[in-house]
């Protein structure tokens, strides 16, 4: 899944769920997406930490998040 198909698949959860934070948003993306990326979300964000292990929902949400947030803030980290 590339960066711009997550933001799209945020953006139309986003819009069936519009009483949702973003974490909870985040959430439920990393649901639908399934197991295996699930698990790459999940080793990208502990990569990016610099951590060896971390909760895998937990992490994976947090990746989702930094995704949608850089592209919509137009960041280069």
């Amino acid at each position: 899944m590339t960066d711009e198909e997550l933001v799209v698949e945020f953006a139309l959860t986003r819009l069936d769920n519009p009483g949702l934070d973003l974490e909870e948003i985040a959430a439920l993306v990393v649901r639908r997406v399934g197991p295996d990326q699930l698990l790459q979300f999940a080793s990208q964000n502990l990569a990016v930490r610099g951590e060896l292990r971390g909760g895998a929902f937990e992490s994976a949400v947090e990746c989702v998040l930094r995704i949608v947030l850089k592209l919509r803030d137009g960041g280069d980290d």
